[in-house]
């Protein structure tokens, strides 16, 4: 077998085969057979017939394009395997000549993973940057714990106030004429947070309880509901009750009521090491994020359409989790948004462009680095998801398969990765924060979201997002 290949843009790969005449010979005995197999020949056993009377049963064409079609896998396989390249899709394949007797000649275009060539990656011109803790920051978390231990009385002698639980029953009209969802006789608000329509309730604040209002609002254009999108509201409200929350004071009792704090000072001390604390963590996570996009924008990638089509099924995947969590499905969101699922994709695709890069780059440097992830690190990560997702038995199976494997080896090679260049870095320069290493804060796990396998093209099994519920595509 002879092979040429062609590089291409975009990552792609042309290779030119020429095959001699006796494979071919061989491929259509085996295509006969098969076919003998496949269909009932009178006085044969299945697999048992002649070539020659296949050939009469089924046609010589059919016989000759199925043993067309064994060789060219065959030779494609082969050829890939010894030459160690990684195809990203099936091949486009282009026969010239098919003919017993004369070598076989065709071409196979193949996607394959992009040469990497990394730029600078450590020398980056940019330091940590930590966000410092004030006492206005510790006094915020102070008023939202005395406000999450608050709680609600009946509101006298005042109007209705932005924080208010409010109780209305309303009428309205939409254009003029009655809608679904524009009444209510028991519609419960806690005012200023705008769950219902713009401006509602700016008109609920000032209202007393027992009082009746008519106002008009108009819906903007951007509203995420296409059907409301610059409609005319009337409505007649009315408040039917009013709660005002009422928050224990900041003092040494409350302090001593949320937690082991000895006073009040003793808590703020203890926030305020928190807050610190959380600030280099944060801050380490942005330095991190500024390396590997420092390292992306100076690697010279060719970057395959196919990686970002992924990549934006991975968000797509990653946005459908986050809708869950909040009960609302993927269709329903784009009703309301107005948008189709061609246009989110292709709203998506600028970010997606931009983390595949990053993802790819990475990958390369973890080989410059040495990275690698030990098997008894994978294993432990296999028996949190058995313990996690004991309740997911299919979940469970694709952590425990060679490809979810795959995929925790490389999303822990890849975050090794990034924590050692963070290291590396302080390392190198002492008077620079000691940001707090991520594994300070306890253990993570890579097995906290579900990876998409249905996006993995095949034969691939590393996933391109470090943090998706993610799909599957050519990493480390």
């Amino acid at each position: 077998m002879q092979t040429t290949n062609t590089p291409l843009p975009k990552s792609r790969l042309q290779m030119e085969f020429e095959l001699p005449a006796e494979r071919l010979t061989r491929s259509l005995d085996d295509a006969a057979r098969r076919l003998s197999q496949q269909h009932r020949i009178s006085g044969f056993r299945p697999g048992k017939a002649p070539r020659a009377v296949v050939e009469r049963v089924v046609g010589a064409p059919t016989v000759m394009e199925e043993a067309v079609d064994l060789l060219v896998e065959n030779a494609v396989r082969e050829a890939v395997r010894e030459q160690e390249i990684v195809p990203l899709a099936s091949p486009e394949v282009e026969v010239t000549q098919a003919e017993e007797g004369k070598p076989v000649i065709f071409k196979a275009t193949l996607q394959v993973r992009p040469e990497i060539k990394l730029g600078d990656f450590e020398n980056f011109p940019f330091k940590p940057e930590v966000e410092a803790v004030d006492e206005t920051m510790v006094e915020k978390v102070v008023d939202e714990l005395r406000d999450s231990e608050a709680h609600l009385e009946p509101v006298e002698g005042r109007a209705a106030a932005n924080g208010d639980f409010a109780i209305v029953s309303f009428d309205g009209l939409r254009n003029g004429a009655k809608f679904i969802g524009g009444s209510s006789d028991q519609m419960p608000l806690v005012l200023g947070e705008n769950r219902l329509y713009p401006g509602f309730e700016d008109h609920i604040v000032g209202m007393s309880k027992g009082e009746e209002r008519e106002f008009d609002i108009d819906i903007p254009e951007e509203f995420p509901v296409a059907t409301m999108r610059g409609a005319h509201m009337h409505f007649n409200v009315k408040l039917k009750e009013l709660r005002g929350k009422v928050a224990p004071e900041a003092n040494d009792e409350f302090a001593r009521s949320i937690g082991r704090f000895e006073d009040l000072a003793h808590l703020k001390a203890e926030l305020r090491k928190r807050l610190e604390e959380n600030a280099l963590d944060r801050a380490r996570h942005q330095f991190a994020d500024r390396i590997v996009d420092y390292a992306a924008l100076n690697a010279t990638i060719d970057l395959p359409d196919i990686l970002v089509d992924q990549e934006v099924e991975v968000m797509r995947d990653e946005m459908r989790s986050a809708m869950a969590r909040q009960g609302i499905t993927e269709e329903a969101y784009l009703k309301a948004t107005g948008k189709t699922e061609e246009e989110m994709r292709e709203q998506l695709r600028p970010q997606a462009f931009t983390r595949a890069r990053s993802l790819l780059a990475l990958s390369e440097i973890a080989k410059v680095k040495g990275v690698e992830v030990p098997d008894a690190d994978i294993e432990a990560e296999v028996a949190q998801a058995r313990a996690r997702y004991a309740n997911d038995r299919s979940l469970v199976q694709y952590f425990e398969s060679e490809r979810g494997r795959n995929y925790i080896r490389s999303t822990l090679r890849r975050s090794r990765t990034v924590e050692q260049l963070v290291d590396e870095w302080l390392a190198a320069h002492p008077e620079a924060p000691r940001l707090r290493h991520i594994e300070d804060a306890g253990p993570g796990s890579t097995v906290e979201t579900r990876p998409a396998e249905a996006a993995a093209p095949a034969g691939m099994t590393e996933p391109v997002s470090l943090t998706p519920p993610a799909a599957s595509a050519p990493g480390a």
